[in-house]
């Protein structure tokens, strides 16, 4: 043979290969759909999974109070991204028109918290601060809640921070500052950018960080402001999970030589903003000040930042677990069939290579799942989430690409499952074992984590490790580190990224099918 020729032959193999594949794939595709009760059990985990999500979300009922009268919940307060934020603290502050700056010494920074009456009906108030209690210096575009701002702070246990518009937060010097001890604390205000600066002196100042809040009006608000959550603490539950409560906490800043620099006309005001008004008229936890002097003291509830409590729009897809069952079972039995009816030998002969022929067989059980499992998510979502807000549930607000990558991932999700699923097949060619093992190993971990059986460490590991981590890619509310919460898979928060834990399970699929790969190519296959 020439050397053209031999060339020609060589360029020539990977297109018979890619065309020797695609005939397997589309063998493999046809196998399945001439096989009416794999279709017709693959169409019916599609509708389970919508049916048993729509009939979750209707269940799902919920009302405030308006004195006597039960209305539905407003909805989640949101920021100037979208997000479900919290905007609950007392401010002390003047107009400032155009540029300017607000510079001001906090001299210590005190609290109190809520314990359990040791004494029935007598209230136990203890002095403490929370970790994330603020107090400090703010540039808000209004006192509307949910609007933009910029604040320099002292915190309770994670020393000065500058923070802007709820979900972004910068630390100040490292070392930690502790909240008894002066410091002071400046923001600037240039157009839209906000700069945030520290100081042990008042004279020797440490830049913190900068914010754009584009769009900020001209008139803005500056002052001092406070706030506090409430003290978060978990216990273990009595069957292993753990429980969280959170009781009331208040914090109080004392500030002096405080200095405004640009127009800032008028006199100083007090406002709570937020604060909870009860149905006879009476606020429910009001923060205060006092001056004295040039001397300010501002004590306030609530916090300033992302919200992470409320109703999570993919609720109803916790119905994915029966109609995940139902594609597992398919999954086995698209190979384990081909065992029982001594049909395997004639599939393996149909390419020359086992593990392309498994894997043409893995593709196209993947893709069929997917197209049937992606309407399923897409309708289960829209749907149950429409009908929990009908249902006067407040649902916390998420963006478009969110849900767009909880639907698409909640359908890979059932595609790699089913890989996984026929890659256990093709090692075990027993349908009960494959199947037991592959719920063993999918649905198990995530009932056990997400229920109150594990202790949160366990439960963590479990969805860290196991196949059971991709049910993170359809967590929607993200943990945020300035935010103290219950961040454990009861409440809904996976230890593991939302596509860090997809790829965990396509990882395993992965595994398990190279395993059947080398299983198949023995002789005894």
């Amino acid at each position: 043979m020439s050397a053209l020729s031999h060339r020609a032959s060589r360029r020539s193999e990977p297109q018979a290969g890619r065309g020797e594949f695609g005939r397997l794939l589309r063998a493999e595709w046809t196998k399945f759909r001439t096989v009416r009760g794999w279709v017709v059990a693959l169409t019916a985990a599609a509708l389970v999974t919508v049916l048993l999500g729509l009939l979750s979300a209707s269940s799902n009922h919920a009302s405030c109070g308006a004195g006597t009268v039960e209305v539905a919940c407003p909805p989640p307060l949101t920021g100037p991204d979208g997000a479900a934020v919290d905007d609950k603290f007392f401010f002390v502050h003047r107009t400032l028109a155009g540029d300017g700056s607000i510079t001001a010494r906090l001299t210590s920074m005190t609290g109190k918290i809520r314990k359990p009456d040791v004494t029935p009906g007598v209230r136990n108030e203890v002095a403490g601060l929370v970790p994330w209690a603020k107090a400090g210096v703010m540039i808000k575009e209004s006192t509307k809640q949910g609007s933009a701002y910029a604040a320099v702070m002292m915190t309770g246990a994670h020393g000065v921070r500058m923070q802007h518009n709820f979900t972004h937060d910068v630390p100040g010097r490292p070392g930690g500052v502790s909240p008894q001890s002066p410091r002071w604390l400046r923001l600037t205000r240039a157009g839209d950018t906000l700069t945030g600066y520290e100081s042990a002196d008042g004279t020797n100042w440490t830049q913190i960080g900068t914010a754009a809040l584009a769009g900020l009006p001209a008139t803005v608000q500056v002052g001092l402001f406070a706030t506090s959550p409430g003290d978060v603490t978990v216990t273990q539950g009595d069957l292993g999970g753990s429980v969280a409560a959170a009781r009331f906490a208040e914090a109080t800043g004392e500030f002096d030589q405080v200095r405004l620099q640009g127009s800032a006309p008028g006199a100083w005001r007090d406002d709570d903003i937020g604060v909870s008004v009860a149905p006879d008229g009476t606020e429910h936890h009001p923060g205060r000040a006092g001056r004295a002097g040039g001397a300010f003291s501002v004590t306030g509830v609530g916090d300033i930042a992302p919200a992470i409590e409320g109703q999570a729009p993919e609720r109803p897809l916790s119905s994915a677990l029966t109609g995940l069952t139902l594609v597992i079972v398919v999954a086995v039995m698209f190979i384990t069939a081909e065992y029982r009816h001594g049909l395997i030998r004639i599939t393996l002969l149909a390419g020359p290579r086992r593990g392309r022929t498994l894997g043409a067989k893995a593709l196209a059980l993947g893709l069929v799942t997917f197209a049937v499992a992606l309407p399923a998510t897409a309708i289960t979502f829209a749907a149950g989430r429409r009908i929990l807000l009908d249902n006067g549930n407040a649902v916390l607000p998420v963006s478009g690409f969110t849900q767009v990558r909880i639907v698409v991932g909640m359908a890979a999700l059932f595609a790699l499952a089913a890989v996984l699923a026929l890659a256990l097949g093709a090692l075990l060619r027993r349908s009960v074992a494959a199947v037991i093992t592959a719920i063993a190993v999918i649905v198990v971990p995530h009932v056990l984590a997400t229920t109150s059986v594990l202790p949160d460490g366990a439960a963590q590991w479990l969805l860290r490790l196991t196949p059971a981590a991709g049910f993170a890619i359809q967590q929607s509310i993200p943990e945020y580190a300035h935010v103290l919460g219950h961040y454990a898979p009861i409440a809904g928060f996976y230890p593991l990224p939302p596509w860090a834990g997809l790829a965990v399970l396509a990882g395993h699929a992965a595994l398990a099918l190279g395993l059947a790969v080398l299983r198949l190519r023995r002789r005894d296959a």
